[in-house]
């Protein structure tokens, strides 16, 4: 358990609240992603949505130990093989009729950080793309209803990696995390199964659990020259769903819905 917070009472309280606020903010970036609109489109109403509801944006001027500088937007938003970590304000893209897309949010709220992700399709998807969001939801469906107090971590990979059938893949590069004071905390967990021993799950531990999902059986990953932008190496589709969680005494809490 060396790094892993419990998070009190007080704290979970303003979680709940923090994971609401994004929740509603998330539910109203999902309606700029139509044809013609742009990422910045989507940046600029978060900004916009984070300073109404006096939150803090937290990957805007984040520096991660990856990446050669600071990250220069509120959001990630990535489009078709773009995975993760899409810059929304740098080169701005339009949306295009049945792009898939994935909008990435991270926020502080009464100095608690709640992080959530969707993948959501630029008007109408193509057959393969919908059940590819199909796969991610249900992929993490299945990676939260895993935990509860006593679990461990690979409890969670192992259930998100089962939900993923044949013909999909999950990232393995890139995984969730532990969050609640800061944006990145302990334990890593994995969208696959590693045997061994992991962490066990305790109440008052805060997760994000994220799949990322790619169309086709490779799921090597490369991050772009921006040193943020990570692409699908197969050039397939690819998206993300996320969710904070709460392990609470009889199971699992989602925290980041309205």
């Amino acid at each position: 358990m060396s790094g892993i917070t419990i998070k009190t009472k007080e704290d979970i309280e303003k979680l709940r609240r923090g994971g609401k606020v994004l929740a509603h903010i998330l539910d109203e970036l999902e309606k700029e992603v139509v044809p013609g609109n742009t990422t910045l489109d989507v940046d600029d109403k978060a900004m916009q949505l984070i300073e109404k509801y006096g939150a803090t944006p937290l990957t805007l001027g984040y520096h991660p130990s990856f990446a050669p500088r600071p990250y220069p937007a509120s959001t990630c938003v990535s489009i078709d093989d773009v995975v993760v970590h899409g810059i929304p304000n740098e080169y701005p893209e339009t949306f295009m009729e049945g792009d898939v897309v994935s909008i990435d949010l991270v926020i502080e709220y009464e100095g608690m950080v709640v992080d959530s992700a969707r993948t959501v399709g630029a008007g109408t998807l193509a057959k393969e793309d919908a059940e590819l969001l199909e796969v991610t939801r249900q992929a993490l469906k299945a990676g939260i209803a895993a935990v509860r107090p006593g679990a461990h971590v690979s409890d969670i990979g192992k259930a998100v990696e089962a939900a993923t059938p044949k013909g999909f893949s999950q990232v393995r590069d890139f995984c969730g995390h532990g969050v609640g004071y800061s944006l990145h905390e302990e334990p890593q967990i994995p969208n696959y199964y590693i045997p061994g021993r992991s962490p066990e799950l305790k109440e008052g531990m805060v997760l994000a659990i994220e799949p990322m999902v790619i169309i086709g059986k490779n799921p090597e990953v490369f991050i772009a020259d921006d040193g943020y932008t990570v692409l699908t190496a197969s050039g397939q589709n690819a998206a993300h769903m996320e969710h904070t969680v709460l392990v609470t005494k009889k199971g699992v809490e989602v925290l980041t819905v309205s």
